[in-house]
Parts: structure tokens; C-alpha cells; sequence
């Protein structure tokens, strides 16, 4: 059964706003600054992580316009390498992805843990129960259909940016001082290998955007609006990130802003009181449900691709012809994160294992671009294509990889369970192709 094509640009730049912004912006600067030792590494990290998320997402912009189908993200590998490699790297890539909504499940929990429940009750247990009955009313919006989970998310990513944008107005509309000077603090590290380490949680708080991929067969005119949806997306992104992290170190201080938690439901509190620290709570909360919601909408599409080329059995591919749900794919996704909410460790730890996974795919995924171009060249080809068309893709390949050895360096045993998962995929995939 074919998918038809439901998403305008706006609905699908409030889908790619909310795949970027999870609750990362709220969380990493705190491991950012500490990670960064000083002011200028840590404006620097975020800098160079932006330029540089903004060439990936030129990048994918142009793969998204030349392939729109549905599960694109997938789609890119199993067209452009062996089937097996697209297997591996997308086997990796939803468990890792699975983690990410469950880990940041349970950030959203806590947020709204103390304004829901009595002192007695605020236990990690009850964090965890909070997610998974998020998880279950989301699945629910998203197993109708769509368009209602689409314009469900339509509201909750106005929402989002307004949070932010009053934060930021409130911020610029002071000359007051931060509450504690702070004082200068000496890195432990060289500055590159600070930036190396403080990149991989600014990366994780910029990813997101290749998988406006996955939703190609659903977007009206794709090589228009894809293309279109994330500039939009990740300029509205990019003002945002910039103006919050000003924020952060203006008010709260930059020695205090590090390991902090909760810092953004500070930054509230130096505004707006006690009531300020709940407001941003629930807003942040909000926030959450809103990444989550975008991974119940994309996952399941690359399920629905696998299936399609015989890599799952066939019941991934059983689709709603009324509200274009994969209905077996969407809850097999549900169950997945389900259960890694009964089992997930610290976000930190688990922030350098997605990283890592994350990067190793988006350097391949980057380079089908080069693959894509030389198989559609003198066939009309008219959508967007990148410029400089080298040196984007490049710049942004060589990034991924200086990622990519951060996290070897500072997190040795994640990058080789990283890899592992990584290489379990091949004897995975061949046993599921005798099956088939």
C-alpha cells in the first residue's frame, strides 16, 4: 500500500525544529561548560558545532530532495551500499535512537516529578513511571493517525520556541549581573581536546535533522519543501541556541552553570520566583513530549522501509489506509523504548554512546550525497543541491570524525560497545536473509 503525502512545509519544519530541540538545550550546556573548562572553549564548541550541524543539514537537505521516499533514512544506504551496510548502520542507529527518546523520557520526568507528586513520592522509580505513561498517551496520538500527530506536534513546537524566546527576552531586557561571579577557571585539558570533548554533548543538542528523510513519501512537492523545511528549521534553531546559552552564562554565571541541573528551570527562578521554576518545568516537559512525539512520527518509517526490502518480516510493512499509521512498526518502536525505560543508566554515559553511533552513520549517510550525484547526473536532475557542493559534505564528513575520536578518547569502552552493536548487525541481517 503506497503512502500518500499529507505534511505541508510548515507542518514538516515544526517536525524538524522538534527532532533538533529535544531537551538537550536545556541539560548539555551545563556538560558542555564543564567539559570546555573555560568561556571561550565553551562559545567556541557551540559555534563550531552550529556552522557545522548547518552543513549536515544542507547536506541531507539535498539527499532528502533527491530521495523522498518514505524511511529515507534508510533508503540512502540500502541504495548506495550493500544491503548489509544498510542493515548494520540502521540496526544501530533505532536502538541508539530508541535509547534517545527513552533517556530524554525520563530528563522530561524529572522536570515535572516535583510540581506532580509529594516529597515522599519524588523517587527514580517514579520518574520512570512518569515517562512510560508519557510514552503510552503518545503512542496512542500517533496510532490515529498523521495529521493528528502532526498537528499535535504543530502546537507543542510553537510552544517550545516560545519558552525560549522568553527566556531570551527577559534576559536582554535586564543589565543585571549574574547572581554569583564567577571566577576564572583553569581547563584541565589542551583547548582542542576540551573542544573535542565538549563537542559531542553540543552535537547530540544539534542532532536531529537527517531524519527529515524518513518522512519523504509523506511531504506534498519534497524537492521544494524538504529542502525548504530545514532551512527554516535550523535558522529558527540556530537564533535560538545562540540567544539561550547567552542566556545561561548572563544570569546564572558560567562556573555555576557547570554540572548544574535543572538549568534552565534556574533560569526561570532568577526571573519569575518560585513560580517561574514550575512554569519552566512544565514547559520544558512539554518540550519533551514533543521530541518524543517526532520519534513515534519517524521511526517507524524506517521500519517500514526495512520491511519493503525484505530485511523485516512483512508485518512491518502493515499500514493503516485510513491514517497511514505502520501500525506493527509504530508499536514494536513503543515496546522498544518501553523496556529501555525499565533498564536506562545515566544520561551522560548514554549521551556518548548515541553520539558515537549517531556519528558513524552520519559519516556514511553523508556520503551518499556523492554517490546520489553521480548515478542522477545528466538525468534532469533540477532540486536543491548544496554549495560549495565539495566542500560542505567534506567539512562536515572530517567534523563527524573528530567527533567520532572524541568520544573514543574520553569514552573507550562506549565506543567499542558502540562498534560491537555496530558489527553484530552482519550475522544479524544474513541469519534474517536465510529466512526470507
Amino acid at each position: 500500500m503506497k503512502i500518500q503525502s499529507r505534511l505541508g512545509s510548515f507542518d514538516l519544519t515544526m517536525i524538524v525544529i522538534s527532532l533538533v530541540i529535544g531537551v538537550g538545550i536545556f541539560k548539555t550546556p551545563a556538560l558542555v561548560a564543564e567539559k570546555a573548562g573555560t568561556p571561550f572553549v565553551f562559545y567556541l564548541a557551540w559555534v563550531a558545532g552550529s556552522l557545522i550541524s548547518i552543513c549536515g543539514a544542507l547536506t541531507f537537505a539535498e539527499i532528502g530532495a533527491r530521495m523522498p521516499e518514505a524511511g529515507g533514512f534508510y533508503r540512502i544506504f540500502s541504495q548506495c551500499y550493500h544491503p548489509s551496510i544498510a542493515f548494520v548502520i540502521n540496526w544501530a542507529q533505532l536502538i541508539a535512537l530508541a535509547g534517545s527518546a527513552a533517556a530524554i523520557s525520563l530528563i522530561g520526568a524529572e522536570y515535572i516529578r516535583p510540581i506532580i507528586m509529594p516529597i515522599d513520592m519524588q523517587t527514580e522509580a517514579a520518574s520512570r513511571g512518569i515517562a512510560l505513561t508519557v510514552m503510552t498517551v503518545l503512542f496512542v496520538v500517533n496510532y490515529l493517525g498523521i495529521k493528528t500527530s502532526s498537528r499535535v506536534q504543530n502546537v507543542l513546537s510553537l510552544l517550545k520556541i516560545s519558552m525560549i524566546l522568553l527566556f531570551c527576552f527577559a534576559v536582554f531586557g535586564t543589565s543585571s549581573a549574574p547572581a554569583h561571579p564567577t571566577a576564572v577557571i583553569q581547563p584541565q585539558h589542551n583547548i582542542l581536546t576540551s573542544l573535542g570533548l565538549a563537542l559531542i554533548p553540543v552535537f547530540y543538542t544539534w542532532n536531529g535533522y537527517q531524519y527529515t528523510v524518513n518522512f519523504g513519501a509523506d511531504v506534498k512537492h519534497p524537492q521544494r519543501n524538504i529542502p525548504r523545511a530545514i532551512f527554516f528549521s535550523m535558522g529558527i534553531v540556530l537564533i535560538l541556541y545562540i540567544a539561550i546559552n547567552i542566556a545561561y552564562c548572563r544570569v546564572l554565571g558560567f562556573d555555576n552553570l557547570k554540572g548544574s541541573e535543572l538549568i534552565a528551570a534556574k533560569l526561570g527562578s532568577q526571573f519569575f520566583g518560585d513560580a517561574g521554576f514550575k512554569i519552566t518545568s512544565l514547559v520544558i516537559f512539554v518540550s519533551v513530549i514533543g521530541y518524543v512525539n517526532t520519534s513515534l512520527l519517524s521511526n517507524p518509517r524506517v521500519y517500514y522501509a526495512m520491511a519493503e526490502d525484505d530485511i523485516l518480516p512483512p508485518i512491518f510493512k502493515k499500514l493503516n489506509k485510513k491514517t497511514q499509521v505502520q501500525e506493527f512498526a509504530l508499536t514494536f518502536f513503543f515496546g522498544l523504548v518501553a523496556l529501555l525505560l525499565v533498564f536506562m543508566d545515566s544520561f551522560e554515559k548514554l549521551l556518548s554512546d548515541i553520539t558515537f553511533i549517531h556519528c558513524l552513520a552520519l559519516m556514511f549517510g553523508a556520503a551518499t550525497v556523492f554517490v546520489l550525484r553521480s548515478r542522477m547526473k545528466g538525468k534532469g536532475y533540477s532540486g536543491f543541491q548544496v554549495f560549495p557542493s565539495v566542500l560542505v559534505p567534506v567539512a562536515f564528513i572530517l567534523f563527524l570524525l573528530f567527533v567520532c575520536t572524541s568520544v573514543f578518547i574520553a569514552e573507550p569502552i562506549v565506543a567499542l560497545i558502540g562498534l560491537g552493536t555496530c558489527i553484530l548487525g552482519f550475522p544479524l541481517y544474513y541469519g534474517i536473509k536465510k529466512l526470507y
